[in-house]
């Protein structure tokens, strides 16, 4: 087979794979579960609010994120956050519940080579390489910000 016949048959095979929303569709669907995701963690920080009246709102911010995170992990064992995440898309993976998928997921499937070359080698295979940039990223700009504060 060419090269020209190869490459006409492996697009024929991804136009017949890929999604068939469109672009309106997958951001309301984005914005459905990002909003869902949100008003959980406001409910959950109402009912703990209530409970623990006199809780800071920082120490609350970071109860609310343990509870995500948390759940986050316990739907990604269980297999249903891989059904949240294709219905919902980049509303699933902006908030800190898709860090928390990319880590669980990796640490699952990379348990059966053991705890140490497996869970702790791989499970930042995936954020880690985010991680790296965004604290590179983030020194680059603050020595940028640190050399235009001097002037």
């Amino acid at each position: 087979m060419d090269k020209q016949a190869r490459n006409e048959k492996y697009l024929a095979y991804v136009e017949k794979k890929s999604p068939k929303a469109g672009w309106f569709t997958s951001l309301f669907h984005a914005f459905v579960m990002g909003a869902t995701i949100c008003c959980l963690g406001q409910m959950f920080s109402d009912i703990i609010k209530s409970f623990y009246p006199m809780m800071d709102l920082l120490t609350l911010g970071a109860w609310i994120n343990i509870i995500v995170i948390a759940l986050t992990i316990l739907l990604t064992a269980f297999g249903c956050f891989d059904r949240l995440a294709k219905y919902g898309g980049a509303g699933t993976f902006i908030p800190i519940s898709g860090f928390a998928n990319s880590i669980a997921s990796c640490a699952i499937e990379f348990k059966k080579e053991g705890l140490v070359f497996g869970v702790g080698a791989k499970m930042f295979y995936v954020a880690g390489p985010v991680l790296v940039n965004g604290v590179a990223y983030s020194l680059i700009v603050g020595i940028v910000y640190f050399i235009i504060s001097l002037f």
